[in-house]
């Protein structure tokens, strides 16, 4: 490996440790779409060992997203859910080899990336109202459509 390389490398490795917690979130949902984008042209490649591959990363980063959940909002038990679904779904798709189930979770993470990418702006975006500090959530609430 180069050292332009292994440099880009350790740079990579940073910016994930260091990273905000909403840009760690769009990482993890542009790796899973990402790995699922190289496992169907795998599939038509006939390379079976890298879609599995790929799709098994794709289901340890929809894991990782399962745990990082705060159970104590109602919309993190369909987050919960819908994750599950998406696992199920990808098994399925790697024992069938299915690229039409690989394309349905992709479309499904495609949503979900974008819609959080908005929620972020949003937040980002708000007035900060004077009795709350920051990094906490405005106040008011935030209606997103998704």
């Amino acid at each position: 490996m180069s050292v332009n390389a292994l440099a880009y490398s350790q740079y990579q490795k940073t910016s994930i440790v260091t990273g905000a917690p909403e840009k760690m979130l769009l990482m993890l949902y542009d790796g899973a779409i990402k790995n699922i984008i190289i496992a169907k042209k795998a599939i038509k490649d006939k390379d079976i060992n890298l879609a599995h591959e790929k799709i098994i990363k794709t289901e340890d980063i929809l894991a990782e997203l399962m745990s990082t959940l705060n159970m104590d909002y109602e919309v993190s038990l369909g987050l919960f859910a819908l994750y599950e679904y998406l696992i199920y779904q990808l098994v399925e798709a790697n024992y069938k080899k299915d690229i039409d189930l690989l394309a349905e979770v992709e479309g499904f993470l495609s949503e979900l990336r974008k819609t959080w990418a908005e929620a972020i702006q949003i937040i980002k975006t708000a007035p900060v109202s004077e009795s709350s500090s920051p990094g906490q959530l405005p106040s008011k609430t935030i209606n997103v459509k998704g």
